[in-house]
Formats: C-alpha cells, sequence, structure tokens
C-alpha cells in the first residue's frame, strides 16, 4: 500500500473479533455463539434515518400531507433499498411504527381538538387489506400513500456456482432462471 502512496488511518481503523461485532458502511456484522453470522443495519444507521424523518415532519408543521409524503417516500425507500439484503425485517418493522408515531402527533397537533376518529378519517385510509394508511391529494387530485419500509421485499444473494459461466451457451438457461434475464444480455 505504502508505493501506491495509501496508508491506514489510526482513527478509523479497528482490529476487533467478530464475536464482537463491527459497524461498515451502515450495516453491522456480528458472528453469535451459535456461529450465526448476521448482518444487520447499524445502530447509527438507523438513528439517521430517524433523524431525518424528524426533520421532515417537523419541518413541515403546516404542510399538506402530500408534501410530507412526497418528501419522505424517496428517503424511506432508499434507506430500505439499501438495507434489503440484509437481516432487516425487525428494524423495518420499527422504522414503520416510528413513522406512524411522528405522522400521528403531527396529525393531532394540527388539529388538538379534534376526537382521533375525526383525525384518522382525515389523514388516514384503508385499502382492504392494511388500515391507518397515511396519505393525501396532490395539486392534480391524485391520491398518494406513504409507503411503508416493511412492504420493501427482502431478497437474499444468492451464490452463483463456481464452474458456471455466463459466456458459456450450455450455462444460458441457469442464468436465465436465476436472474429473469433477457436472452439479448447473453453473447452467442
Amino acid at each position: 500500500m505504502q508505493k501506491r502512496g495509501l496508508q491506514l488511518s489510526q482513527e478509523k481503523t479497528l482490529i476487533t473479533n467478530i464475536n464482537r461485532g463491527f459497524s461498515f458502511l451502515g450495516q453491522n456484522v456480528r458472528k453469535y455463539d451459535n456461529g450465526t453470522l448476521l448482518i444487520k443495519p447499524s445502530k447509527e444507521s438507523y438513528k439517521s434515518i430517524k433523524s431525518k424523518i424528524k426533520e421532515v415532519i417537523s419541518n413541515n408543521k403546516a404542510s399538506k400531507p402530500a408534501d410530507i409524503i412526497r418528501q419522505l417516500n424517496p428517503k424511506i425507500r432508499g434507506w430500505s433499498n439499501y438495507h434489503r439484503h440484509i437481516v432487516a425485517k425487525d428494524t423495518f418493522a420499527h422504522l414503520d411504527h416510528y413513522v406512524w408515531a411522528s405522522i400521528w402527533y403531527w396529525a393531532k397537533r394540527r388539529h388538538p381538538g379534534k376526537s382521533w376518529r375525526w383525525i384518522k378519517n382525515k389523514y388516514f385510509k384503508s385499502d382492504g387489506k392494511q388500515d391507518w394508511i397515511f396519505s393525501g391529494t396532490d395539486e392534480k387530485g391524485k391520491e398518494i400513500s406513504l409507503i411503508k419500509s416493511s412492504h420493501i421485499k427482502i431478497v437474499r444473494h444468492r451464490l452463483i456456482k463456481g464452474d458456471a459461466n455466463p459466456y458459456d451457451e450450455n450455462w444460458i438457461d441457469y442464468f436465465k432462471s436465476r436472474n429473469n434475464i433477457r436472452e439479448d444480455r447473453f453473447p452467442r
């Protein structure tokens, strides 16, 4: 590394046992006593998304629901998509509850004299499968809803077989079934 002018930073470098775990790129990697290796969203990453959500809601105390939804959806979707390949189901559920509680507090603060049922009917809808969906209408009259991070599908990475070659015609069916990729992606 020194030949190329690179060196490890003493402040940022930590050598630790994997059983104690470590955080890297917003994810916590830890091997437990039973031999299970789990990668979860780190506490710092979770706190960061919560603070961003809190900031959006506190900066929009008098805004329309559609404006809040338009600002929150990219943040929730982006954070959830980044963590969707790891063990994040419980964290997604906690985040959904935090978002709901923050929105509920925002709505109650906006209408202090109204009942909870009135607030629910004004700001939350039901789609038959799910209740308490925060929604609003935009300028064009289109209804938009706040996404839930628990609705982001968790997709695990699958290992590729060691001898598989995407340029070998014998493996085309394997890669098609694995990725649902168009046939024109594979050279003949």
